[in-house]
């Protein structure tokens, strides 16, 4: 596909339908070009959650998540020129953005989670993945993403440490929902968040 024509978007930005869909006839092809777009993805996070959510179907692929992944490539070939920038920064400080979508899989009602880490200017770690469990509210889906971020933050602070590295300031994570901001500051609980209880104690 390398005369292919590029694509703006790594995966379609509507939610697909479950319809009936013939497998992919050549599984070993479809699975090799899934281990190359997931070997990409150490450098280049901006292809995580399509690689992730393509991933999710290397059992039993179909025909419309081969089109998914020629899409990638398409996009691929559009974006030759990205990649991550490591800036030389005065800043020693780490900051996270964490970020999750509410029963995103029409497969089996899971929310997908992930976070950014920055190290200065630099991002240093990332990750895109199905959430273990069910969320009952986008609150809660986003709680368990800022969750994941802040055990890698606090993870990498004690790597810098360990290097004798010290951040400049306290870390900062950044959330875009205030459900969740405000259960993560929240001393009381009631009866509606006693199933996020351990994750609360953790952050």
């Amino acid at each position: 596909m390398l005369s292919c024509k590029p694509v703006d978007t790594p995966i379609f930005t509507s939610k697909a339908t479950i319809l009936p869909d013939p497998l992919f006839s050549d599984a070993t092809r479809f699975r090799q070009i899934m281990g190359a777009l997931r070997y990409l993805t150490f450098t280049r996070p901006n292809i995580c959650f399509a690689v992730n959510r393509v991933y999710q179907f290397m059992h039993a692929s179909t025909y419309s998540h081969w089109v998914t992944v020629k899409r990638i490539l398409r996009y691929l070939q559009g974006t030759t020129s990205h990649g991550l920038h490591i800036t030389r920064s005065s800043s020693f400080a780490l900051h996270g953005f964490t970020d999750a979508d509410w029963i995103g899989s029409v497969e089996d009602r899971k929310s997908t989670g992930g976070y950014l880490v920055f190290f200065g200017q630099t991002l240093i770690s990332w990750k895109s993945g199905k959430q273990r469990t069910v969320a009952c509210s986008s609150t809660g889906a986003e709680y368990k993403a800022l969750v994941d971020g802040t055990a890698e933050v606090i993870w990498l602070r004690y790597l810098l440490t360990n290097l004798q590295i010290s951040p400049a300031s306290t870390p900062i994570i950044w959330c875009d929902t205030l459900g969740a901001i405000y259960l993560s500051v929240n001393p009381v609980f009631h009866a509606h968040t006693k199933h996020v209880e351990i994750d609360y104690h953790f952050i």
